[in-house]
């Protein structure tokens, strides 16, 4: 980019499959700690993503090979921790890879977490935090989700290789190297949930934080938060008031509409808030794009179900081809307010005026 001073070189990477350009990046990062010198602190600014944007496949696995296996773990169910536990495996980069690249100079870490709970051997797959899986684990995961047949032969020699012990581990907790480093959580979930909470009240709202850990189905997460609200209508809390929410949901595709976890995690919402005055659900995407959209999330009060049915649109039957999408597109409760570059996984917002 033009805007960086010459000094900072700027290398784009893949995401959430990793290409040629996450592999120059990983071997730029790993060609710069060679040539520093011992007396050097290293900085890591670390976020999200970054297990698919730098890469550095171990001996003999190829990038074809790497993104084969990225593809199948983002296909067959596999959980983020799940996901990340092979990749430290096969990845020379993560796992603590980047300690032992800087060593033996100290690193400091600055990290935005993307992962509910901010379990920071996860995050970017942890490259300068030890990681508590072995070899034998990441076995246990391509058993899990019968995956042997599948993976490239390279793949399942380099984790055989590890578990008999003939490469080493990736770092561990008791591993002295850590003592070289440093890590800082400057942005996360909870961080921006406190915020909201923050601006809120600065405004005259009375705010209270339900959780930064909403995970599961978002059609669920939708009908949940709905009875959150009414209990605490019900409770006779004094209005205006707002409860957030925070995490991240998934959808399990069972029809062939197009959306995200935050456009139909409103949807949900659509029938419960029905009737209900002077309420509204707002739910977004932290980093302005809801899965495969151009959409952050949307905005539902107790009127959107009149509104929508008055205009022969039924939410039911969008829910049911998860094409959440099209229903804010034609409602026109969708919340698009671009990138904000930013990603710490989702927030919803329940309000009562």
């Amino acid at each position: 980019s033009d805007s960086f001073p010459p000094q900072i070189q700027l290398l784009t990477g893949g995401h959430p499959i990793p290409d040629e350009s996450s592999q120059e990046a990983g071997k730029a990062i790993h060609q710069l700690l060679l040539n520093k010198s011992s007396d050097e602190i290293v900085i890591a600014l670390i976020s999200g993503g970054a297990s698919a944007l730098v890469v550095y496949p171990e001996k003999d696995v190829t990038l074809a090979d790497y993104r084969k296996l990225t593809q199948l773990l983002l296909s067959c169910g596999a959980t983020i921790g799940e996901i990340n536990c092979l990749r430290k495996h096969i990845d020379g980069f993560k796992g603590g890879g980047l300690l032992r690249w800087a060593a033996p100079s100290p690193i400091i870490s600055l990290i935005l977490s993307d992962v509910v709970n901010n379990p920071l051997d996860v995050i970017a797959s942890g490259p300068t935090v030890p990681d508590p899986t072995t070899f034998q684990d990441a076995r246990k995961i391509i058993e899990k989700y019968d995956l042997s047949l599948k993976i490239p032969v390279s793949i399942h020699n380099l984790i055989d290789q590890g578990i008999n012990k003939d490469i080493q581990e990736t770092v561990k907790p008791d591993d002295p190297i850590n003592n070289n480093s440093l890590i800082h959580l400057i942005g996360s979930n909870q961080i921006a949930a406190e915020a909201a909470q923050k601006a809120a009240k600065e405004n005259g709202i009375l705010a209270r934080i339900l959780t930064t850990s909403l995970v599961g189905e978002a059609g669920i997460a939708g009908e949940w938060l709905v009875e959150m609200l009414k209990k605490e209508i019900n409770s006779g809390v004094q209005r205006p008031f707002c409860l957030i929410a925070g995490g991240e949901t998934v959808v399990t595709l069972k029809g062939n509409g197009s959306g995200g976890r935050n456009l139909e995690t409103a949807l949900a919402a659509v029938r419960g808030l029905d009737g209900l005055s002077n309420v509204a659900l707002i739910t977004l995407a932290t980093d302005g794009e809801d899965g495969p959209t151009d959409a952050a999330g949307a905005i539902v009060t107790g009127m959107t179900l009149a509104s929508s049915l008055k205009n022969g649109i039924n939410p039911d039957e969008y829910l049911k081809n998860n094409d959440s999408y099209h229903f804010w597109l034609n409602t026109g409760g969708m919340l698009q307010i671009g990138s904000t570059g930013t990603n710490v996984n989702d927030l919803a917002f329940l309000f009562a005026f």
